[in-house]
C-alpha cells in the first residue's frame, strides 16, 4: 500500500487532493503546519509528500530541507502560479516534481502516479560498478567515489549521473533523459534536467567554469566523459 502525506494549509485543496487520491487507493494523511510535518513524516513514513510551500510555521522549502537530511522519499511542491523563482529552488533543493496553483485534482493524481512508476530504465549498463579514472559508480549499492571520496548525492542526482555513465561519450537529449530517469509520463518542465546537472556538477566538479564529467552538448542535451581506467 502506498502512503502519501499532503501538505497544505488550504482546507479546500487539501480535501480535494484527500479525496482524490484515496479514490486511486492511496493511504493518505494530511498535516497543514510545516512544524508537524517531520513527526507525520516519521510516523507515518510515506512513499510520497506532496507539499506546499506556503506554510505557516516553517515554509515548504526549510521542509524539504529537513527531509533531505533524512530521507529520499519522492516530494512533489505545490507552488504559486506566478513564482517560477519557488519552483526553481525546489528543484534545486531536491524535489522531484512541482504543480502550480490553480491545478487540477486529476492532474495532481497523474503527476503523483507519474512519479511513483519512475522504475528508472531498464534498458542501462547493469554492471555492479561501472570504473572511471576519476569516478567509480556502485550501482548495486548506489555510492559514488571521486578520486576515493564519497560523493552524497541525492536518489535522482544518482539515477541522472549513472544513466549518463552507463554510456560514456554518448549525447542524450533532455527528452532522453526525462524519459529514462523521471519516466515517459513526466509532466513537468525539460529545465528540470539542467537543474539538477547542476546540482550533480556542484559536488563533482572542482571547476563549474569548465565542467569535466556532465559536459553540455549546445543546443542538444548532455554527455558523460572521463577516461577508463
Amino acid at each position: 500500500m502506498i502512503t502519501i502525506l499532503v501538505v497544505d494549509d488550504e482546507d479546500s485543496i487539501q480535501k480535494a487532493v484527500t479525496a482524490y487520491l484515496k479514490v486511486e487507493g492511496y493511504t493518505v494523511y494530511s498535516v497543514t503546519h510545516g512544524r508537524q510535518v517531520l513527526p507525520a513524516f516519521q510516523r507515518y513514513k510515506p512513499q510520497l509528500v506532496i507539499l506546499d510551500v506556503m506554510l505557516p510555521g516553517m515554509d515548504g522549502f526549510e521542509v524539504l530541507q529537513q527531509l533531505r537530511r533524512e530521507s529520499e522519499v519522492y516530494v512533489l511542491m505545490l507552488t504559486a502560479k506566478s513564482e517560477e523563482t519557488d519552483r526553481v529552488v525546489g528543484l534545486t533543493m531536491g524535489a522531484d516534481d512541482y504543480l502550480t496553483k490553480p491545478f487540477s485534482p486529476r492532474e495532481l493524481v497523474a503527476r503523483v502516479k507519474a512519479i511513483l512508476r519512475r522504475g528508472r530504465s531498464a534498458a542501462l549498463n547493469t554492471d555492479s560498478i561501472l570504473h572511471f579514472r576519476h569516478i567509480q559508480i556502485d550501482v548495486q549499492r548506489r555510492v559514488v567515489l571521486r578520486d576515493e571520496q564519497e560523493v552524497d548525492l541525492t536518489a535522482l542526482e544518482f539515477e541522472l549521473l549513472k544513466t549518463l555513465a552507463s554510456y560514456p561519450g554518448v549525447v542524450f537529449s533532455r527528452t532522453k533523459l526525462l524519459e529514462s530517469v523521471w519516466g515517459y509520463d513526466f509532466y513537468g518542465d525539460e529545465r528540470v534536467v539542467d537543474v539538477h546537472v547542476g546540482r550533480i556538477r556542484q559536488k563533482l566538479e572542482s571547476d563549474l567554469s569548465n565542467p569535466q564529467f556532465i559536459q553540455t552538448v549546445r543546443g542538444v542535451g548532455y554527455k558523460f566523459e572521463d577516461e577508463a581506467p
